[in-house]
């Protein structure tokens, strides 16, 4: 097995007691303080994650935006120069290859940002998929390092390390600046709940960066967070996580976000045949979030119960420490079924559930 990848960050977290996990194939940090620690912090001040295990591919030439159309199921058309779009790519069966993020630079130029665990194959994907067209595709996931920083008080901690009007930038957009005197990009979006800001930047100048917000936000209640608290605070905002509540025999319709999915759009894209026959038939199954009066965790794997029956299973379960309870998300049956009496079945302790629309701490 090959050994796993370290961020640029790595020395960094160490020095801040960070303890690490296999992620993706990346040794990353899941924690430093602790779990709930570092989720309160996002909620009440800021916290500043390393996501450079993400990856980033450059889609370039003539016809970018007609293939990107073809790729994913949003209008890749309807993005504006220094606008970003959240989208699916999805298989001729409908369900989804992946989630990402496109940035639209210019009219002929794209960057594409995907999951770590996903990055090579999605890459051979884009790739594949992309051969029929005149563009240049290149994965350039090397060249970033990637942190986020996520909190109501997180735009007040970048503002003494930029000259960018942070607070002027519409979510979505980006724009290409200096921080903490080194080249960067700004984007106003995240994957938490909250206001914030991703910074993309050259691979070796992310210690610079991430040292410079740590020291400008200390004040401020700022500090890293690892991958623990992210993971509780997307459940929490109600996110979808790859391999959790999308995966490729799960369409983008059954897990919520059919409002990514442009059937109207002028062009064909993979899998539009059957995520229109889903769509006229009514979905089958449906990813729902709930929490749990309980003080035990509905770990993924967990059955979903109805009348006694089994109607589906959990298949994300955390703690949420601002609602002090258990929290999660399942794909169930949508046929028959009273969403206000389903129950979960904790190794042979019955448990009620209550369904609720996310974000699931507001």
């Amino acid at each position: 097995m090959n050994p796993a990848k370290r961020t640029a960050l790595y020395e960094v977290h160490k020095e801040h007691g960070a303890r690490f996990v296999e992620f993706g194939g990346w040794e990353m940090p899941v924690q430093y303080s602790g779990i709930l620690e570092e989720h309160k912090k996002v909620r009440k001040f800021a916290g500043l994650f390393d996501v450079s295990h993400m990856g980033e591919v450059m889609v370039s030439g003539p016809m970018a935006e007609k293939f990107l159309n073809y790729l994913v199921a949003n209008d890749v058309s309807q993005i504006e120069n220094r606008r970003a779009q959240y989208t699916v790519m999805c298989n001729p069966a409908g369900g989804v290859v992946d989630d990402l993020l496109i940035y639209r630079c210019t009219r002929t130029s794209y960057m594409l940002c995907i999951n770590a665990g996903n990055t090579e194959s999605d890459f051979d994907w884009i790739r594949e998929q992309g051969a029929p067209y005149n563009c240049q595709i290149e994965d350039v996931s090397a060249d970033y390092t990637q942190l986020a920083l996520q909190g109501p008080l997180a735009l007040q901690v970048l503002a003494p390390l930029t000259v960018v009007k942070l607070d002027e930038m519409p979510r979505f957009s980006f724009v290409e600046a200096v921080v903490a005197g080194v080249p960067a990009m700004i984007s106003r979006t995240g994957y938490t709940g909250e206001d914030g800001v991703e910074i993309y930047c050259p691979w070796d100048v992310g210690p610079i960066i991430a040292s410079s917000v740590l020291d400008a936000g200390k004040y401020l209640g700022c500090g890293f967070c690892g991958l623990g608290a992210r993971d509780s605070l997307r459940l929490e905002a109600g996110f979808a996580l790859y391999g959790h509540e999308i995966t490729d025999s799960i369409s983008p319709i059954e897990a919520g976000l059919g409002w990514s999915v442009k059937l109207n759009k002028e062009n064909d894209f993979i899998g539009k045949a059957a995520l229109a026959a889903e769509k006229a038939r009514g979905r089958s199954r449906r990813i729902i979030h709930f929490y749990l009066e309980s003080r035990r965790i509905a770990r993924p794997g967990t059955p979903v119960l109805f009348g006694g029956s089994e109607v589906g299973k959990v298949v994300s379960g955390s703690f949420s420490p601002i609602l002090d309870q258990p929290i999660g998300s399942a794909l169930v049956s949508n046929k028959g079924i009273d969403f206000d009496n389903l129950q979960v079945d904790l190794r042979g302790q019955i448990t009620p559930l209550t369904v609720k629309k996310p974000p699931l701490h507001k």
